[in-house]
């Protein structure tokens, strides 16, 4: 967990933050907590889909398909606000780590936690498919163990098979390579089968510490799973044969899962988690989350969370730590009626680097104009001493500096667009020069703008957003052309890591253009060849692309997780 930045909101609804589990394509998940003391996931749309009224329509539908699912074995909806003027949604929190990260760091689950995580997924999807919806999205990562058993999560994809479907963006596939359906990869649309096809990948992933196909390409990998049999290692026994019936080829050649969960509990996944599930060392682990979780306390309103890292075992104390350059002021999330509903100008606040209304600039090299994050209808004009802008807007999203961009591992990521569009209005740090009113970036020879440099993140996809690649994480510091500028990590849906040196080639006023070549210490999968990415801002973010065939020419949109 990150801790909240500056120019981050403490309080949405009735939940106060208190730090940020992490960000996706959609918007950012933050850890908050009611006035009862019940500790909840909330995740707050990126400001631009606010605008959007076809987003907000698929967004009310989302919500209202979550609520209807509950049961023991899924994270429940618990509040949300479709008509804020940023939409947020809350979702139950439990403490434990994903599947995917227990096995990479633990290795594959024993028998006896094999068999109660299936049941316990099987049974949560029989409760999903009954309710005429399909997850379509079921993978180690969407997948919780905790001490009570195994919790499915991330229904923001799952689509009320009765039309929601037609709200889907053209051409996304929805899913993810490696545990998609055959039926899913060729465009033939996912039924319950689907997420059938899904469990049998995940539950062979658990039991022998591999996914069940493999490739070194994205493409290779897709084209396994249509055409080639699962490679399921050690697996044996019962649990073998039914994973391979998962994972047949056609759907109607799959078990339901109702008819999954009475082979591997006959009693039920309840009995099989009654008396302890989870292996000594995934015990241990998820008791002192839960422990460390209750010992999470936040600051008075108004101030951030926690210096960063993992939670510590003792009462937490907050300081404010500074993230600033992501999102605009510090806001409290507004009340109020609506989408486009009007609203004094001071309900926006004032921009993060405008200086208070009684001070003035230490010195004339403190000067510099401020950012317009997102607003409609808006009028700039020079704050005190030209370093500040004020806004006045008669319609506008009332927290410009609300949250966004993946996610990876909290209870609840809506991941309903993929990417995110690209925000133009571009910072003007390079742009002290600029008339108020007009951002034009001043072109900067031979070496990195101050504005790129820090520690960036967010999510990936390839082949034009139809395939996600996981997660980058871009490390920028100080360098002239042909030199080291800084390191790509790139951690695919299956957890494999590719690392990258980045060398800069070439500084313009528009973007950074980047040599990228994979380190020698690579796994097989990584791509080796040296090419071209192109790095540039996008309002307080990063949008980077990268030219390499071979990869599907990802991008990703990444927002600031640390100064540089």
């Amino acid at each position: 967990m990150q801790p909240l930045g500056v120019d981050e909101p403490t309080v949405v609804g009735p939940y106060r933050l208190l730090g940020r589990l992490g960000s996706g394509g959609m918007g950012r998940v933050y850890l908050g907590r009611s006035a009862g003391g019940r500790t909840v996931a909330v995740k707050i749309v990126h400001p631009h889909f606010a605008l959007d009224e076809e987003f907000r329509a698929r967004f009310r539908r989302e919500v209202d398909a979550a609520r209807r699912v509950g049961g023991a074995w899924t994270a429940p909806v618990l509040d949300a606000d479709p008509q804020a003027a940023v939409p947020w949604v809350a979702t139950g929190y439990a403490a434990g780590p994903s599947l995917s990260a227990a096995v990479t760091d633990s290795g594959a689950l024993p028998a006896h936690s094999v068999r109660a995580l299936g049941a316990g997924l099987a049974e949560a999807l029989a409760a999903v498919h009954e309710l005429g919806l399909v997850h379509r999205d079921v993978k180690p990562s969407n997948v919780l163990l905790t001490l009570d058993g195994p919790l499915l999560i991330d229904f923001g994809i799952a689509r009320a098979m009765d039309g929601t479907a037609s709200l889907t963006s053209t051409g996304v596939s929805i899913g993810s390579p490696g545990y998609m359906s055959p039926e899913q990869i060729v465009g033939k649309g996912a039924t319950g089968a689907a997420d059938v096809f899904s469990l049998g990948a995940v539950l062979a992933y658990a039991a022998t510490g591999e996914p069940p196909f493999s490739g070194d390409s994205s493409a290779a990998l897709l084209y396994k799973v249509v055409h080639e049999e699962p490679e399921l290692g050690p697996l044996d026994g019962e649990v073998r044969e039914l994973v391979e019936a998962c994972l047949a080829k056609e759907p109607g050649a799959r078990p339901t899962p109702g008819e999954v969960a009475r082979r591997l509990a006959p009693d039920g996944a309840a009995r099989l988690v009654t008396g302890g599930w989870l292996p000594g060392g995934l015990v241990e682990q998820v008791s002192r989350s839960a422990v460390r979780l209750l010992n999470l306390e936040a600051g008075e309103p108004g101030e951030t969370g926690r210096p960063g890292g993992d939670v510590p075992s003792g009462p937490v104390g907050f300081s404010r730590q500074a993230t600033v350059g992501e999102f605009g002021p510090p806001p409290v999330m507004p009340v109020v009626g609506g989408a486009g509903a009007s609203m004094p100008s001071a309900a926006l606040p004032e921009p993060r680097d405008a200086p208070p209304q009684d001070a003035t600039p230490a010195s004339a090299s403190d000067s510099r104009p401020g950012k317009l994050s997102l607003s409609v209808a808006a009028a700039s004009a020079p704050g005190e001493g030209g370093r500040g802008r004020r806004l006045s807007c008669t319609v506008a999203l009332a927290v410009a500096g609300a949250l966004a961009a993946v996610t990876v591992g909290s209870v609840v990521v809506f991941d309903l667009l993929p990417g995110g569009d690209q925000d133009h209005n571009a910072g003007s740090d390079a742009a002290s020069s600029a008339s108020p009113g007009k951002s034009t970036p001043t072109r900067v020879e031979g070496s990195v703008p101050a504005r790129y440099i820090g520690t960036w993140e967010g999510q990936a996809t390839a082949l034009d957003g139809a395939l996600p690649s996981g997660t980058y994480r871009l490390s920028v510091h100080k360098a002239d052309v042909g030199e080291e500028l800084g390191t790509l990590r790139q951690t695919d849906v299956l957890g494999l890591v590719c690392n990258d040196v980045l060398t800069l080639k070439k500084v313009t006023a528009k973007e950074l253009v980047v040599t990228s070549v994979g380190r020698k210490t690579n796994h097989g999968g990584c791509n080796p060849a040296p090419h071209t990415v192109r790095i540039s801002p996008a309002g307080d973010d990063l949008v980077f692309r990268s030219e390499s065939d071979a990869e599907g020419k990802p991008e990703a949109r990444l927002s600031k997780v640390e100064q540089g």
